[in-house]
């Protein structure tokens, strides 16, 4: 666009403002601004930059009006300010310095203008000049500039409400694997990652792509498409089936191995649908027109469930389960299959299980009935053996214990003694004696920790600090964590183990908790208790609870029952007699 005949056409100004808008999508206001800009810049660059110079288009006929501002300022204006010296390029100017050229003080304007106040503006009009050379060029950069600043403004409006859309576009070149695509009134990008393995595009090539993100930045707005997306396939299949598109069918997760498989979990509002049924279509016609945007990529449609266990046994078709046993707490789930179902559950490399811990979000390990089996019994015996050595009884007072559920010490010395009684062959007695040794049993493992902690030298204080238990003290006093101050000085890899390079390897470096299998969050937690305790920060605010004032309950005598020495020696003896003749 040339500016060279603005002063002569001024018709042809409005004409050039209205195709430039009209090229580029956006207002003819804003073209014409930029044109303004551009002639200012221009007549400072003539008159001199030290004038107010401001620039009007009529935008009816075209005529262009050049303006010099003249603004009254208070007296004393600028009387402290220090100009930048021209001669310094490394002076800088301070304070309000007053400008002869484009400020005139009060008392001055009083002299010709009564009616004159601080802030009023003296207006001249300047003669229209011809564009030289380098005023040409100027005014082409600026106008370029605010042209391509509102176009990309304009783009970015236009597409960040249309993230989570699938658009139809034209490949318009290939970097490195990136795909730029022509949407029309922009240009969007599919990177390599985002793009569906082994498939190729050439210019000119038509593509459908799901815009997943748009951001604003400085080389203008990038909105960033994919063909590997979860929400492309399940806009794809908004598309093919009616059902989806309408809401009678919700699409609840997806998960994809772009170009190889994916799992979608569907359900279905409407209790007469299937919503399984309504997605692969009669004789399969609705998922193959998906199956073939994606490449021949397979898809399994399951059922989702509100049922946690019912969804995860869903994902992990076409494999058999046979057990789930839940852990959420740490979101895991351990699945149980058939021997001759493992492979299929795991899938190649990994695959069906990989996408099925996608899309029900839980860690899924797998393992075989047989495994699981092992297991059990490894676990029986060792928790049979432990109760052997720590209550002294018998095989078959232990193997009744670990049988009931029972797998610590801590269980049978702290649970209610009516569940210990309800045990076939077991009563009160045998009830309160297994508890007496068991607490026997761990007060004497705590003693023994104790003078163990004594002995490394670890401070009681240690003990104070929440989340420390005896054996975790003595492992700290074996790394040299004696103090409060040592374990406010560590950081959470100190206690659960690093890795660092060695030999082209990562090496894993032991923590001093390390076998207490400390998550992150916890290991940071007990370091920033210490250093509150330290005063090095202070402790986060604790969350208010409204109180609420409970009823007290009536006092009650308790009495309690003193049994003979011998009387729980008897109890036991009885007890195993009974077993055996069980």
């Amino acid at each position: 666009m040339s500016l060279t005949g603005i002063s002569a056409n001024r018709l042809e100004l409005l004409q050039i403002a209205d195709a430039v808008a009209r090229e580029k999508s956006i207002e003819k206001e804003i073209v014409i601004e930029a044109i303004e800009e551009a002639i200012q810049k221009a007549a400072r660059s003539r008159y001199g930059a030290e004038h107010d110079i401001r620039v009007h288009i009529d935008t009816k006929t075209g005529e262009t009006i050049i303006n010099r501002i003249v603004t009254v300022v208070p007296d004393g204006f600028g009387a402290d300010a220090v100009a930048a010296d021209p001669n310094d390029p490394d002076s800088v100017a301070t304070g309000d310095v007053f400008n002869d050229y484009a400020m005139r003080h009060l008392s001055d304007a009083l002299v010709t203008d009564k009616e004159a106040v601080v802030g009023k503006q003296y207006s001249e009009v300047l003669p229209p000049f011809e564009f030289g050379r380098v005023q040409t060029q100027m005014a082409r950069q600026v106008v370029t500039g605010k042209v391509r600043e509102a176009e990309r403004e304009r783009q970015y409006e236009e597409f960040k409400d249309r993230v989570g859309e699938i658009v139809n576009g034209v490949v318009k070149r290939v970097e490195y694997g990136n795909v730029v695509v022509d949407l029309g009134r922009g240009e969007g990008i599919a990177r390599r990652d985002q793009s569906i393995p082994r498939e190729n595009f050439n210019i000119g090539d038509r593509i459908r792509c799901y815009i997943y993100d748009v951001r604003r930045e400085a080389k203008g707005p990038q909105i960033m498409l994919s063909r590997a997306h979860g929400g492309f396939m399940a806009k794809l299949f908004a598309q093919e089936v009616p059902e989806v598109y309408d809401g009678v069918i919700e699409i609840r997760a997806v998960a994809r191995d772009p170009g190889s498989r994916a799992k979608m979990a569907v359900v279905s509002n409407d209790s007469s649908i299937d919503p399984v049924g309504a997605c692969v279509g009669m004789r399969g016609s609705r998922v193959q027109a998906v199956v073939a945007e994606l490449q021949g990529e397979k898809i399994d449609i399951i059922q989702w469930s509100p049922d946690e266990a019912t969804f995860i046994v869903n994902a992990l078709a076409p494999a058999e389960v046979t057990k789930v046993v839940m852990d959420e707490e740490d979101e895991r789930v351990e699945v149980v299959v058939p021997d001759e179902q493992l492979s299929l559950a795991i899938g190649r490399r990994g695959q069906n299980v990989r996408l099925a811990s996608q899309l029900t979000g839980w860690q899924i390990d797998i393992m075989t009935e047989s495994q699981e089996s092992e297991r059990r019994q490894r676990v029986f015996a060792e928790t049979t053996t432990l109760f052997q050595e720590a209550l002294d009884v018998d095989e078959v007072i232990a193997q009744l214990l670990a049988t009931e559920g029972f797998t610590a010490v801590e269980d049978v010395a702290y649970v209610e003694p009516h569940e210990i009684a309800s045990i076939e062959g077991f009563d009160e007695d045998t009830a309160e004696e297994l508890q007496a040794r068991a607490r026997e049993f761990l007060d004497k493992i705590t003693a023994e920790f104790d003078a163990k902690r004594t002995e490394l030298g670890v401070e009681d204080a240690v003990l104070e600090i929440e989340g420390v238990t005896l054996p975790i003290a003595v492992a700290l006093g074996e790394g040299d964590v004696k103090t409060v101050e040592d374990l406010a000085g560590l950081v959470p890899d100190d206690l659960r183990g690093w890795f660092e390079p060695k030999d082209g390897e990562r090496v894993r470096q032991p923590g001093i908790l390390d076998s207490f299998n400390m998550s992150p969050d916890d290991a940071e937690a007990l370091i920033m208790r210490a250093r509150v305790v330290m005063g090095w920060i202070e402790a986060p605010p604790e969350p208010e609870y409204e109180e609420v004032e409970e009823e007290a309950a009536p006092e009650e005598d308790f009495v309690a029952d003193i049994a003979e020495p011998e009387a729980g020696d008897v109890a036991l003896a009885e007890a195993e007699g009974e077993a055996r003749d069980a």
